[in-house]
């Protein structure tokens, strides 16, 4: 009889310390589900290409983290990088803007056959986003591409950034002295 009782004992404990590595590892799995089923935190990235004049060229990376970085290039107040700040209500507001802009994927506006007409020497506006919710997606407009028909988008696209704090790096758009 206290052979068996000392066995008994012995698959007790054995069932018990799998139970307890069972219960651990279902903590720590569901832990690590729970955490990648987080999406990652919103970036948006816009920038601005050359025109055949004095257009600010520059490129601005926002996060839904708070976290900002202007680049300016040509005919900005600020060149190079400038990193700021971003409060939730302005990252909100920039992305709303694009929002009704943003492709399922990707959207590209120059040349041919996107465009019927172009006209030469305008700016781009390139924007990408990622994290959030959405899958990544790309929009390129040139605004030379059928200026008329799309005249709504490019305003929309060149005011954006004005619901950022980057008005000071981009300076005026008026011709260098």
């Amino acid at each position: 009889m206290q052979g068996r009782g000392k066995r008994m004992k012995s698959v007790i404990r054995a069932i018990s310390a799998a139970s307890a590595a069972l219960v651990a590892t279902a903590a720590a799995t569901t832990g690590a589900t729970a955490a990648s089923a987080r999406p990652a935190p919103e970036r948006i990235v816009y920038e601005t290409g050359p025109c055949f004049g004095f257009c600010p060229s520059y490129r601005v990376t926002v996060s839904s983290t708070g976290e900002g970085l202007f680049e300016g290039g040509r005919f900005t107040a600020v060149t190079g990088s400038q990193r700021f700040r971003v409060a939730p209500a302005q990252f909100a507001a920039f992305r709303d803007r694009l929002r009704g802009d943003r492709p399922r994927s990707e959207r590209l506006l120059g040349g041919k056959p996107a465009c019927r007409t172009i006209a030469t020497d305008q700016i781009t506006v390139d924007v990408r986003w990622t994290g959030g919710a959405a899958p990544p997606s790309h929009l390129h407009a040139y605004f030379g591409c059928d200026m008329d028909r799309n005249a709504a988008l490019f305003r929309r696209l060149a005011d954006a950034p004005k619901a950022l704090p980057i008005a000071d790096f981009i300076g005026t758009t008026r011709r260098p002295k």
